[in-house]
């Protein structure tokens, strides 16, 4: 016992988690966040989480299209988070993305692409945890990250991936065009005013498949620590499995899985872009002994060249002091990616004081 001690104060080198899962009874220091077990605890959400349903969103019919533009209203202000229903994306195209995504993971590491490229904008990073230069106690998770627009890139294998993941991320990007129109519709601004001003033709769309494995002490580990998401709109599917928190109101809440919707993280850039109307949701990941999690987000953001600031119209229809200050979309990915995640500290950085 003296012994096994004494070894997890050791630093693992950085590998795979799910491979270290393999051979461990307990986790290393370096995936050591908590010693108190409460740590982790969330309230459950029930039926609380804002629910949009897109059919009454894209309808003909003026009443219940502003129903739904209330609803989406309401959960970006108070939430920055929403599960969308009826969102037209095949149930059969939602389990093969999740599917594939496994099959990635368990691929011989021969069969994968570079494991941690030192650079955070390569367009297929493989990895672990979210940035291990940076990070003192690493996430209990792996991840696929691909850039998929305005350039779509995939991994070799499997061999199905490609098609899958190109015919999935083109309809997310038909949903998340459907709910930006109605955000920029709320914010008293024509219906295309968002997809026009910040380029999203040749916006980035990243894949990010994670993996998180069973964990020994999951009370003691996080898959991801509390962070907000860049770019606009994050939708996310799970293998059914939880491990979802946001914060709201002072506390972290459970998000249960449902099936046939998708969950929507609110970004960075929409909070920007409205000046603060809206805004990002802080949120976590927790683990589990039971069973390997699996999710998939697909970021949405600007242009890279794009120069993202509070709308200028939304300024001059009273929309009060600009709130942030402009920085071009990539040097923002460069940043957000290139240090460790905590909470919203890129976002902040760009608060103006008044």
């Amino acid at each position: 016992m003296a012994a096994e001690a004494e070894a997890l104060q050791l630093r693992t080198p950085v590998t795979s988690v799910r491979r270290l899962s393999e051979s461990l009874n307990s986790i290393p220091s370096n995936y050591t966040f908590f010693t108190n077990p409460v740590a982790t605890v969330a309230k459950d959400a029930g039926d609380l989480i804002p629910v949009i349903d897109i059919s009454e969103l894209t309808s003909g019919d003026s009443r219940r299209r502003a129903n739904a533009l209330e609803e989406l209203d309401k959960a970006c202000q108070e939430w920055g988070f929403f599960r969308v229903v009826n969102h037209g994306i095949p149930e059969k195209l939602i389990e093969s993305v999740i599917n594939v995504s496994n099959e990635f993971f368990n691929l011989p590491d021969e069969d994968k692409p570079e494991f941690q490229p030192q650079n955070v904008l390569e367009p297929i990073r493989y990895g672990t945890s979210f940035n291990t230069s940076k990070e003192k106690i690493f996430c209990w998770r792996d991840f696929l990250k691909v850039f998929v627009h305005p350039q779509f890139h995939s991994p070799q294998k499997p061999a199905s991936i490609r098609g899958i993941v190109q015919e999935y991320c083109e309809r997310i990007r038909g949903l998340v065009i459907q709910l930006l129109e109605g955000l920029s519709q709320n914010l008293g601004l024509e219906q295309d005013e968002m997809e026009k001003t910040l380029n999203l033709e040749s916006g980035l769309q990243i894949f990010a498949a994670n993996y998180y494995p069973k964990c020994p002490n999951p009370r003691a580990a996080l898959g991801l620590v509390p962070h907000s998401d860049h770019g606009l709109l994050t939708p996310l599917i799970t293998n059914g499995v939880g491990g979802l928190q946001i914060h709201h109101d002072g506390e972290w809440i459970n998000v249960p899985t449902r099936a046939g919707s998708i969950l929507v993280n609110v970004g960075d850039h929409v909070e920007i872009f409205s000046n603060g109307k809206y805004s990002s949701v802080l949120h976590r990941v927790v683990v589990n002994d039971e069973s390997p999690r699996i999710s998939v987000a697909i970021a949405n953001g600007p242009s890279l060249e794009t120069i993202v600031r509070p709308s200028e119209k939304l300024i001059e229809k009273g929309g009060g002091a600009p709130l942030y200050a402009p920085m071009k979309f990539s040097e923002y990915l460069m940043s957000h990616q290139s240090n460790s995640l905590h909470e919203k500290s890129s976002l902040q950085q760009l608060k103006i004081p008044h």
